[in-house]
């Protein structure tokens, strides 16, 4: 893996308290007994998975979530580490897409989508006698609009990143300690994460942003969001990279490719990658 290619200034870290937090970690997983993961291959939910699977072995299964939301990229690549690691791993289908409240995409989107999840993941544990769920929910999370964490709160989905107070930069160090390949991967949330609230959330929307964005992997990018705006297709990447996809013949390759997905327009935000700008459009809360 190449080196982390995010805005974030590398922080001074306390290696003696990210190691009692790591141990807390893997023992808070041990004293569960056994668990269902929600598995993304992001980093947060990695470490809930390599820690469930270091101290409860097969009692541990992660699930990954397959939809229209979840680029085919992510997918592939979880699968890969899962496999690499030897972890107890499962996929199954959701479908939050049919549910119009998901589709209505009014700012509680990602409540219905992980209503969805925990509802696959709670009748897996119930039927295969696993104690508990949990998820890659940390302490930085509780800084942002994350619906989300309400539908956790509601079926007592364990956050264990949370409960031992982990926030990303810890994470990361973690994951790096204990040989994940994916310690400095960007984060990279689901394609739906790409539309503004308000605009309903389709099939073909997703497979569009999905399209798009593979236009800029292709040109190396490792970090990097297609926000959908009707025709308007606007490129957020960190600022470094934007002398890379403006050099030579990129930024031609990358405005016919994303054409060709079926934008008339391709911008790139000069505000810079900004993980959830989308919620810049939501009223503030207190």
């Amino acid at each position: 893996m190449s080196a982390l290619l995010t805005l974030e200034t590398k922080p001074v870290l306390d290696s003696a308290l990210v190691a009692e937090k790591h141990r807390r970690l893997v023992e808070s997983m041990r004293e569960l007994g056994s668990v269902v993961v929600g598995f993304s291959g992001g980093i947060d939910s990695t470490v809930v998975a390599a820690a469930a699977h270091e101290a409860l072995g097969d009692r541990a299964l992660m699930v990954i979530a397959k939809s229209e939301s979840y680029p085919k990229a992510e997918l592939d690549l979880a699968l890969d580490l899962a496999r690499e690691r030897g972890w107890n791993t499962r996929v199954v289908e959701t479908s939050e897409l049919e549910n119009p409240e998901y589709q209505a995409n009014d700012g509680r989107r990602c409540y219905f989508c992980k209503s969805e999840l925990f509802t696959h993941l709670s009748q897996i544990a119930a039927a295969e006698g696993y104690a508990h769920i949990a998820y890659g929910a940390n302490v930085d999370d509780m800084s942002d609009w994350r619906p989300g964490h309400q539908a956790a709160k509601e079926r007592a989905v364990r956050s264990p990143l949370y409960d031992v107070g982990m926030n990303k930069p810890e994470i990361r160090e973690v994951a790096r300690l204990m040989h994940l390949p994916n310690w400095n991967k960007p984060a990279m949330a689901c394609l739906s994460s790409r539309i503004p609230y308000g605009t309903p959330v389709t099939a073909e929307t997703l497979a569009r942003i999905e399209a798009a964005e593979n236009v800029l992997r292709a040109e190396g990018l490792d970090q990097f969001r297609v926000r959908h705006h009707d025709t308007v297709a606007r490129i957020e990447v960190p600022r470094t990279a934007f002398a890379k996809i403006m050099d030579g013949d990129a930024a031609d390759r990358i405005v016919a490719g994303i054409k060709k997905t079926g934008y008339l327009y391709v911008t790139l935000d000069l505000q810079g990658f900004r993980s959830g700008s989308m919620n810049e459009l939501l009223p503030k809360r207190d």
